[in-house]
């Protein structure tokens, strides 16, 4: 790959302004003035520009705001998230402990057949649903090809992610708190 020329004369821009350019733009898709499409292509414009000018481009027709307003906005968004993000703390604290089996088990096959090591009865459930395997000296849990997903702390996982106790794993329409003996 050659690099890119730079006119003379030309200031290339710092990583602090390409932040910052990169946290407009962000602001930008987040209050719906920028498309997804439009985003990924201005976002590709302040990763390679070689001079403030091509910033600038990159930055047209948004607000760039002061940074006091940007502060307030960002301190507003989370105080207007502080309610869902304590409904989900307080039904985390509710769910039901599911004990981490000892080291030495190695895998523990969870699923609603029969001779499962963690059998569930749930319809939501694959009947080969997902195995926990103990790797590296830590816990990895495996999505075995569920029809209604494993999901680990609230993302559907694809393949192994490891995990600890208080992670939040649910298995189908059941879930449960990760806990140690």
């Amino acid at each position: 790959m050659t690099p890119p020329e730079i006119r003379p004369g030309a200031v290339r821009p710092s990583d602090a302004e390409r932040d910052q350019a990169l946290e407009v733009l962000r602001d930008g898709a987040g209050n719906g003035r920028l498309s997804h499409e439009t985003f990924l292509g201005r976002m590709e414009l302040v990763l390679h520009a070689t001079s403030r000018g091509e910033l600038d481009e990159a930055m047209t027709g948004l607000p760039t705001g002061k940074p006091f307003e940007r502060f307030v906005l960002r301190a507003v968004g989370r105080v207007s998230a502080f309610g869902d993000r304590l409904n989900r703390a307080w039904r985390t604290e509710r769910l039901p402990g599911l004990s981490l089996p000892d080291s030495g088990a190695g895998q523990l096959t969870i699923g609603r057949i029969p001779g499962s090591g963690l059998r569930l009865h749930d319809a939501s459930v694959s009947r080969q649903h997902a195995e926990l395997r103990h790797e590296n000296g830590g816990w990895v849990l495996y999505d075995l090809g569920s029809t209604n997903g494993t999901h680990v702390n609230g993302r559907r996982i694809a393949g192994g992610v490891r995990v600890r106790a208080g992670d939040q794993v649910r298995f189908g329409n059941l879930e449960f708190r990760l806990a140690s003996d």
